[in-house]
């Protein structure tokens, strides 16, 4: 992760001391590099060169306001798969005209406030979704902008559980039925079609996916056209890789820069991407302390008191996240341990057999690469506290999202008449 190294023996990110945030915060806490966030966004930015494009950010990788706030101040639109995070989009000042709101499962009341925002567009996910948005569309005497979501039939992503592309998957529609549904939603009252829109996965490190999903996209288009449909707008989604391992080669921008504008540098319409785990995944941390360390000749376990409730990752993916402690390492010789937490559940763990050094239990450790379905994804399981998080700029913190006690979690109950 850059922004995060050794200083004088000590674990800095972004020029703060992580040792002394724990002095002030109880752990475990999330930490998001204001710097980081903002030079993916840059970097991104900076290596598409189309006449006509948006960034809309994927609110679902990190959906914190500070964070939302932030991309929107670099003229960020946003991707929304809720009215949740349609409402923090909103709050966050993402301009109406540039939000996109995505996902197979619109219910009524989502699709009614989108139109009554005004958003961007609808990426449409199926039949039976095309026919509320055109009855509400009726109903407040309106034109609902839509695209369709095109199933394009493309095996990508880090894991099958985070693959949106393939034929088996629940989203979209198959790429060969698309000139039969865009007929269909020119016959609906109340429906504009804008565009047309695929998103094949997460985590995608290769060109070769985005290229193929890219061909069939202008192929489709271009068919469309012919048919007479007006195509404004394409989505091409989002999904670029990052690095997670020292030994992981992320996606090259540049050469993701250059894919774009060679597939669509002559056509003419509004791009639309939508980055999400590219932009805040290294730009966040999680710190956690050493409770117990307990050594056998079969395994030896170091207990954090952060659980699988507040990072969930590795757990549900397999995915690998980088360990680090806030001292730096010195010439001794390293121990396996299972990195766990105290969740009542065999699958709460971090990392699995990772060499650690010269551990001690009130020690604190980093878990790596936490920026992205970090938070958005935690819960309260074994009523444990919601927890702090922390932007970091320049050697200076703050708290952008205060830690919800247990005391809070459980007076939500409302302990039944008939109990």
């Amino acid at each position: 992760m850059t922004n995060l190294d050794y200083e004088k023996g000590n674990l800095t990110f972004d020029n703060l001391i992580i040792k002394d945030i724990t002095k002030e915060i109880e752990t475990p806490f999330y930490c998001y590099s204001l710097n980081h966030l903002k030079d993916q966004y840059k970097s991104l930015n900076n290596a598409i060169n189309l006449q006509n494009y948006e960034i809309c950010y994927a609110v679902k990788s990190n959906s914190n306001q500070s964070i939302i706030k932030n991309f929107a101040n670099m003229g960020s639109g946003a991707d929304v798969v809720s009215i949740g995070e349609m409402k923090r989009a909103l709050k966050a000042d993402i301009a109406p005209n540039k939000i996109v709101f995505s996902g197979v499962g619109k219910n009524a009341n989502e699709i009614k406030y989108a139109l009554e925002n005004d958003i961007l567009m609808f990426n449409v996910e199926s039949i039976s979704e095309l026919k509320k948005i055109s009855n509400e569309a009726v109903a407040q005497s309106k034109k609902a902008p839509i695209a369709i979501r095109i199933n394009p039939d493309i095996s990508a992503g880090g894991n099958e559980k985070i693959s949106t592309g393939k034929a088996q998957d629940k989203f979209g529609i198959s790429w060969k039925d698309a000139l039969k549904i865009y007929e269909y939603a020119s016959s609906l009252p109340g429906i504009e079609i804008k565009g047309i829109d695929a998103h094949i996965g997460s985590q995608i490190n290769q060109l070769e996916p985005f290229s193929h999903s890219f061909d069939i996209l202008k192929q489709i288009t271009n068919m469309l056209r012919d048919k007479g449909f007006k195509i404004d707008v394409i989505d091409v989604g989002g999904g670029l890789g990052v690095k997670y391992s020292n030994d992981e080669i992320p996606l090259d921008t540049e050469k993701y820069g250059k894919l774009l504008s060679d597939k669509f540098g002559n056509i003419d319409c509004k791009i639309i991407i939508e980055p999400g785990r590219f932009l805040t995944a290294n730009a966040g941390i999680l710190v956690t302390k050493i409770l117990h360390i307990k050594e056998s000749d079969i395994k030896n376990f170091t207990i954090v008191d952060a659980g699988m409730n507040d990072f969930i990752r590795p757990t549900l993916y397999g995915a690998h996240h980088e360990v680090m402690t806030l001292k730096e390492p010195d010439n001794s010789q390293a121990l396996k341990y299972d990195l766990v937490g105290p969740v009542c559940e065999t699958g709460d763990f971090f990392a699995k057999d990772i060499n650690l050094k010269n551990i001690n239990e009130g020690d604190f450790l980093v878990i790596c690469s936490t920026g992205a379905y970090g938070s958005v994804q935690s819960s309260n399981y074994n009523t444990r506290a919601s927890i702090d998080e922390l932007l970091i700029n320049n050697g200076e913190y703050e708290i952008i999202r205060k830690r919800i006690d247990e005391d809070t979690i459980i007076n939500k109950d409302i302990i039944s008449k008939w109990v």
